[in-house]
């Protein structure tokens, strides 16, 4: 199961906490799979993926509840945590910068907090895709990731896809071969 994480809402569509969903439709689109159907609190799709049966997600249930959609998801699919592959944004890398991680804290991220609290465990993988920092140190980080990106259409679009392969190599090689490909970048 492939989870996308953001905010549902059109005012939150393009903002740097939706990294996660923008990424989970970019590959839903490249691999044609059928338009997601609300199911499990979320946003739900299955189909195959390079040849690999899979599930895409993105909870509904606003970021700091998003254990909620995705522990029943997996309890109803009977997902296990180590096949779980979470798409989110992360601040502690530049803008641009995509890095694979298996388990691990949730580094303030109350999405992954959230999941790790629901599933009982933080054994799942991770896709990060870089936010960076506002330039102002007192700016507050709620507040950063809540605005809308502000690079150029196809920088974004560069990055989504990059996530997007790592999210497929992780299915189709491993999360040892996704870290070993893109953490060293």
């Amino acid at each position: 199961m492939v989870v996308g994480l953001g905010n549902p809402g059109d005012e939150y569509r393009t903002t740097r906490h939706n990294a996660g969903f923008m990424a989970a439709d970019r590959l839903i689109r490249k691999h044609g799979l059928k338009r997601p159907r609300r199911r499990y609190e979320g946003r739900w799709v299955e189909g195959e993926i390079d040849g690999i049966s899979a599930a895409v997600m993105m909870p509904q249930t606003y970021m700091n509840s998003s254990g909620d959609a995705v522990s029943l998801a997996a309890k109803r699919k009977h997902i296990p945590t180590d096949r779980i592959v979470v798409i989110h944004d992360d601040v502690d890398f530049p803008f641009g910068v995509v890095r694979a991680k298996l388990g691990g804290g949730h580094g303030g991220h109350n999405g992954l907090k959230s999941i790790a609290s629901r599933l009982g465990s933080d054994g799942f993988c991770r896709v990060r895709v870089g936010i960076g920092r506002p330039d102002d140190p007192q700016a507050e980080t709620r507040d950063w990731v809540l605005t809308p990106f502000e690079a150029a259409d196809e920088e974004l679009s560069a990055v989504l896809d990059r996530a997007v392969e790592c999210v497929e190599m992780i299915l189709t090689d491993g999360i040892e071969a996704a870290m070993g490909e893109f953490n060293r970048r």
